[in-house]
């Protein structure tokens, strides 16, 4: 009796160590992932979620609307993105009833394609201020600036590009790039005397008519401000006073018009879905990197494995735990508890058909490395949880091909860059 009654006491304690073991495995993990409530198919610490945006849970209610009222919500969606589309909410009236005599008429519709640009766009000078946006009495400058205005330049959408529009008085070299300080990227194209429009560079010999600067006003930071975009309508002020040219800016109230919602359709669908593996002890960076390898992934320059498609464009990605890089020296002398598989939603084209190699990739080294599938709490991914993920890409990338934003495009690209 005595010998069972110890026996039975230690298995007793064996048990409740394990459960304690189990406890902090699971305290352990959601201090790597983060507060519990956070759902971790879309972590906001992820660097390819915009920044600044707030995490969207796909398994929220808000997020996955009940059949009854999806139709509705479809619909609005679509609407919203047509208005996005076509430039519907881009004429605002003028503050004082009418428009000035420089506005070209109305915002014109988005690029249909990357290789295309729209007929027109909504400019005129709205700084009266700036002195060369007033024409010099008894000179008259190599371009008109409204037929500049006109040009379809595949360089530049005019949804997210804000357009300054420089036209010469005399022929000009660039002798050197203006300097545009801003936190977002512009683009400069000029006009050879042969009246080609190409991407502008200082070139000796190489002589322009006018320039067309285009300054990024969406990426993944945001939509940038009225006061940044006139402060930069002041900065090629100065570039037109050095060429000596008259410069037309895009109407700053008629353009936020329309980058607006589209800012707002990019921060709902700029989403990067997590896949978190974890062990119950540890395995081996050598035997991670060879497992994941196997699968066609390579370590990038930044710490993170990469699996390209095709064309050697990434597609998926894998990061660890606790987001610090992984390198050379650490994955043949340490030990990991796990990693994280990544999916960039507005930069895989063919959503539903790369998510499924995704979930496949996962399954498959969840299995060589005996690892668990798992989300930000420490809960086994459900076959629910995959189909409603799976139809959750499928529609954010709907909603971006309706405003004819492709996924994985060099359009899109830029846009969430």
């Amino acid at each position: 009796m005595i010998v069972l009654v110890v026996g039975a006491a230690f298995i007793l304690a064996v048990l409740v160590y394990n459960i304690y073991q189990e406890s902090q495995y699971r305290k352990q993990l959601r201090e790597q992932f983060g507060h519990a409530n956070k759902d971790a198919l879309l972590d906001s610490q992820v660097n390819s979620v915009r920044d600044g945006a707030q995490a969207q849970s796909v398994l929220n209610e808000k997020a996955v609307p009940p059949e009854s009222e999806a139709g509705m919500a479809a619909d609005s969606s679509t609407e919203q993105a047509e208005s996005v589309a076509t430039g519907e909410e881009a004429a605002p009236e003028a503050s004082n009833g009418h428009i000035q005599e420089e506005t070209v008429a109305t915002a014109q519709p988005p690029v249909a394609n990357e290789d295309v640009a729209p007929e027109s766009s909504p400019v005129h000078s709205d700084m009266e201020s700036l002195s060369r946006t007033i024409p010099v009495k008894g000179r008259k400058t190599l371009l008109d600036l409204r037929d500049m205005a006109k040009q379809p330049l595949p360089w530049f959408d005019v949804r997210f590009d804000y357009l300054a529009y420089i036209a010469l008085y005399e022929p000009k070299e660039l002798h050197a790039m203006p300097r545009l300080s801003s936190r977002s990227r512009f683009r400069l194209v000029g006009c050879t005397m042969d009246d080609r429009y190409q991407v502008a560079e200082p070139i000796p010999s190489v002589y322009y008519q006018g320039f067309v600067v285009g300054l990024q006003a969406i990426s993944r930071s945001g939509l940038i401000t009225h006061e940044e975009l006139a402060n930069f309508g002041e900065q090629a002020n100065r570039f037109a006073e050095q060429m000596d040219g008259q410069l037309l800016l895009t109407d700053i109230n008629t353009f936020l018009s329309v980058a607006r919602p589209l800012d707002d359709l990019c921060a709902r669908v700029d989403q990067t879905i997590a896949i978190h593996l974890v062990s119950r002890t540890n395995v081996s960076g050598m035997e991670l990197r060879s497992a994941v390898e196997r699968q066609g992934f390579e370590l990038g320059h930044d710490g993170a494995f990469y699996y390209a498609d095709s064309n050697g464009e990434p597609l998926f990605s894998i990061v660890t735990l606790d987001n610090s890089p992984f390198t050379s020296t650490l994955l043949a002398n340490q030990n990991y508890r796990g990693f994280s598989m990544l999916f960039d939603i507005v930069h895989i084209p063919n959503g539903e058909k790369c998510f499924d190699q995704f979930m496949d990739m996962a399954v498959k080294l969840s299995s060589q490395l005996g690892l668990d599938l798992v989300n930000d709490k420490v809960e086994e991914l459900s076959t629910e949880w995959l189909r409603e993920v799976r139809r959750y890409v499928v529609d954010r990338q709907k909603e971006m091909k309706q405003v004819e934003l492709k996924p994985g495009s060099e359009l899109t690209k830029r846009l969430f860059s």
